[in-house]
């Protein structure tokens, strides 16, 4: 199957409602849709987070994705090698975290095409489903605490058994929210992730604070540019500490469970590299004994099947994984439904990824970021 044709198109989506976080407030996702043409006319979907500046990416995109015209969809890893290595290497720019954001969408896109071609869900491709269905966390969302204690009683009563609360914004605010909403779900597993926003001794103040409310994991507490500083809490924290942001490579990832750094990994596609990556990293982890949670951030509906057809493929995945599809206004995808069912997904084993646009949304899309950026 000959790839025919690279399409890259810079979309703005709208938040239901801002996106409270250790590093700021957000109310627009920014993603690049990639579109991967087959020379049968089958397109193969995939997409990239935008960092810093949605229409600059899109310019290397493209200049990446002219690699992959008139070679095989098959070759999708030798072509992205070659790529990092002409566009990067050659260059003395040894980017590994920049470029896997760039290839993530490649490769999702090359996966659904070679799907598509074959007949088999991706995640087939990637070794076969030894699941039936993934378990998601129900992401907390509100400006105040009021507004969180409201969304966690109702993801309980819909069923969700996995909790998950920002904090890292203030400590006291922090504590207080945690109290509130643990009080709010009873005996529901309750996580909660700091982005980074602690240095090591005021993580272990914060965790001092927030273990009396039976916290089952903190994400990354400390700055992703230190392992080390991951460590320290690690090693004399009384809650179990996941490395998110810290473990963007293979590389990373392999140091931070050879060195005792985190007590699960938190990985995404989107941060990897891709699918293929993703199956990588959950391999270290299981090496080392560990479990890994698939992690998402500001993505569609197209990262959240890509990422369920990883889940369905790893060994060692953890139950409560990460989606963020559902605090967009508007749905990208036309179908399949992707909300979770009391905590769990079960997609159908179509071709590829089994996924449809929903051309509407798309263009619509499009427009706000052209207005936004006068692309």
């Amino acid at each position: 199957m000959k790839i025919t044709d690279v399409r890259v198109t810079p979309l703005a989506l709208s938040l239901k409602t801002p996106y409270v976080w250790s590093q700021g407030v957000e109310d627009t996702f920014f993603v690049n849709l990639i579109e991967v043409v087959g020379e049968d006319g089958a397109v193969g979907i995939g997409e990239t987070t935008t960092a810093p500046d949605a229409g600059a990416q899109a310019i290397i995109l493209r200049k990446l994705g002219r690699h992959f015209v008139g070679q095989s969809v098959f070759d999708a890893q030798r072509i992205m090698a070659q790529a990092y290595k002409a566009n990067f290497l050659v260059f003395g720019g040894n980017m590994p975290r920049y470029a896997n954001q760039l290839m993530c969408g490649f490769d999702m896109a090359c996966l659904d095409l070679q799907g598509k071609a074959l007949g088999r869900p991706v995640w087939d491709l990637l070794g076969g489903a030894v699941r039936d269905s993934v378990g998601y966390f129900y992401f907390l969302q509100g400006q105040t605490i009021e507004e969180l204690v409201a969304d966690a009683r109702s993801a309980v009563a819909a069923g969700h058994p996995v909790i998950y609360l920002k904090v890292g914004i203030d400590p006291d605010r922090d504590v207080a929210a945690t109290r509130a909403v643990r009080e709010a779900i009873g005996e529901a597993r309750l996580r909660l992730d700091a982005n980074e926003a602690w240095d090591p001794a005021m993580a272990l103040r914060m965790i001092a604070r927030l273990e009396p409310f039976d916290i089952e994991y903190i994400e990354q507490p400390t700055p992703s540019t230190s392992l080390e500083a991951l460590g320290q809490v690690t090693r004399q924290s009384p809650i179990a500490i996941g490395a998110d942001q810290s473990v963007f490579t293979l590389n990373e990832a392999y140091r931070a469970v050879s060195g005792g750094h985190a007590h699960m990994i938190a990985v995404g596609p989107r941060e990897i590299g891709g699918l293929r990556p993703l199956m990588k990293a959950a391999a270290i982890a299981e090496a080392a004994g560990m479990k890994v949670c698939i992690h998402s951030s500001m993505t569609t509906g197209i990262t959240t099947v890509a990422e369920h057809h990883a889940g369905r493929a790893i060994p060692n995945l953890d139950d409560g994984n990460q989606i963020m599809w559902q605090l967009l206004q508007d749905n990208l995808l036309d179908g399949p439904d992707v909300a979770p069912a009391a905590g769990r997904l079960a997609l159908d084993g179509k071709p590829g990824l089994g996924l449809r646009l929903n051309r509407d949304v798309v263009e619509a899309a499009h427009k706000r970021f052209a207005a936004q950026h006068r692309e």
